[in-house]
């Protein structure tokens, strides 16, 4: 079993085997902030900090019969101590997570949150009615922004999906440019519609742009940068002067909305094509912003 998904069991089993879901997020996203190397990474969502990763791990728990899923609430399933299976640090922090947040309600959390970590409230629906206008003016101060126009350039390769959602944020991009041929990954979150999801759920449109991605068939054998060079050679002289209304659609999406990122998987973009479709689009006559590789 994942290490991560025994933290879930074992914070259901020091609150007396069941939390509202909302308590549990909260609850898990206080303890992750305490640990060297956090379990789960969060996103600021609907109702503040909300990891994807741990909800989807809960209903693969389910799945398995170890919880059960109520309307509202998580339950615990089994009597086995998953306490035990945690290294000794974070067992410690478990226990002085129970200790502290045992008595609070799931409303308490909410607000204490919001609180201490206001950046995950920037995209909440409730904080207007929870928090003061001096909380309500640390929320809006924590939301990244900017009017510099930029077409930015972003892989998933090595990072969970709220890592990946953040580093949108914090760059302000508006809009979204999935630029692979297929969208679907073996990546958790990274399929077309989990991704879109994701984007949507903070205030970020997603865009599907297929004609500019590559074959997959194309992409078998990679072994170092000169089969990059050759392929990437290939798709500027067939597939770019193909897609020149494609690339004219991005940059006026710059245009309108300022911040626009590619997306693929390579974590290096000198090893994806989005580099090389962003740098078309820079060439554009009317181009005259700056691109970043993220």
């Amino acid at each position: 079993m994942y290490y991560r998904r025994k933290v879930l069991l074992s914070l259901l089993q020091m609150f007396e085997g069941t939390l509202e879901k909302i308590q549990l997020q909260k609850l898990l996203f206080l303890f992750c902030q305490k640990q060297e190397k956090p379990a789960f990474h969060f996103i600021p969502f609907k109702y503040g900090c909300f990891s994807f990763q741990a909800n989807a791990d809960l209903g693969t728990l389910g799945k398995y019969g170890l919880i059960d899923e109520l309307e509202k609430s998580w339950k615990i399933n089994t009597k086995e101590d998953f306490l035990k299976a945690l290294n000794k640090q974070d067992a410690l922090l478990m226990r002085g997570i129970a200790l502290v947040y045992k008595t609070k309600s799931t409303d308490d959390l909410i607000k204490l949150t919001y609180q201490k970590y206001p950046y995950y409230a920037i995209n909440s629906q409730i904080a207007g009615k929870i928090l003061g206008n001096e909380e309500l003016m640390k929320v809006t101060k924590s939301r990244p922004e900017s009017e510099k126009k930029c077409l930015y350039t972003i892989g998933y390769e090595g990072i969970s999906l709220e890592e990946y959602i953040n580093r949108l944020i914090q760059k302000d991009i508006k809009i979204l440019c999935d630029v692979r041929k297929n969208s679907f990954s073996m990546k958790y979150g990274f399929s077309k519609s989990q991704l879109q999801a994701a984007c949507e759920g903070v205030g970020i449109k997603f865009l599907h742009f297929p004609e500019v991605g590559i074959e997959s068939s194309q992409r078998q054998e990679l072994n170092n940068q000169d089969d990059y060079d050759q392929l990437f050679a290939s798709y500027c002289r067939e597939v770019l002067p193909q897609t020149l209304k494609t690339q004219e659609a991005i940059l006026a999406l710059v245009e309108q909305q300022h911040r626009v990122a590619l997306t693929c998987f390579e974590g290096q973009h000198c090893q994806c094509h989005r580099s090389h479709l962003a740098t078309a689009v820079a060439q554009l006559p009317n181009f005259k912003y700056a691109v970043e590789h993220l």
